[in-house]
């Protein structure tokens, strides 16, 4: 068991690769990267503070900063005031912005319908629910960087 879930995790990580690679080529077709397509596509129906777009994609707010930036400099996205908090604006795609959004999207589209043939509901399903239990399993990291939490702990003796 251990041993075929050692063998799970490299091909998640090598899946996780391959897709990233896919990524980067359906968004470079449209002059983006794959980390300013999430970022549009977490804020593209609600503006959101960059911090809580950075929660969203699970990365650091600092480098969220500078994409946003980007992209605002780039005429994709604008700041607007937040009514909440006014020294955390509001990050929001431009109509350019969801011009380019919906581009990729398209193509990511395109994409998914090749990469699903010969794939039924039920295996992506079953794939979805794996991965999703494997993830909340393996938390925040903290069973990896302790990985005898939970076990029984030997107190000495027969």
């Amino acid at each position: 068991m251990t041993e075929d879930l050692a063998l799970l995790v490299a091909d998640v990580y090598e899946a996780a690769g391959a897709l990233r690679r896919a990524g980067e080529a359906l968004a470079g077709a449209e002059g983006q990267t794959q980390a300013r397509w999430q970022l549009m596509s977490v804020v593209c129906e609600e503006p959101l503070p960059v911090a809580r777009a950075a929660r969203r994609l699970g990365v650091a707010r600092q480098g969220v900063q500078r994409i946003a930036t980007d992209l605002v400099r780039d005429a994709l996205a604008e700041f607007q005031d937040n009514p909440d908090h006014r020294t955390s604006p509001l990050l929001a795609l431009t109509e350019a912005g969801q011009r380019v959004l919906g581009a990729i999207t398209a193509r990511a589209d395109a994409a998914h319908q090749t990469m699903g043939e010969g794939l039924s509901g039920r295996d992506l399903a079953t794939a979805r629910a794996v991965l999703q239990r494997l993830t909340q399993q393996a938390g925040d990291g903290r069973n990896a960087a302790n990985p005898t939490h939970g076990a029984p702990r030997h107190t000495g003796g027969p």
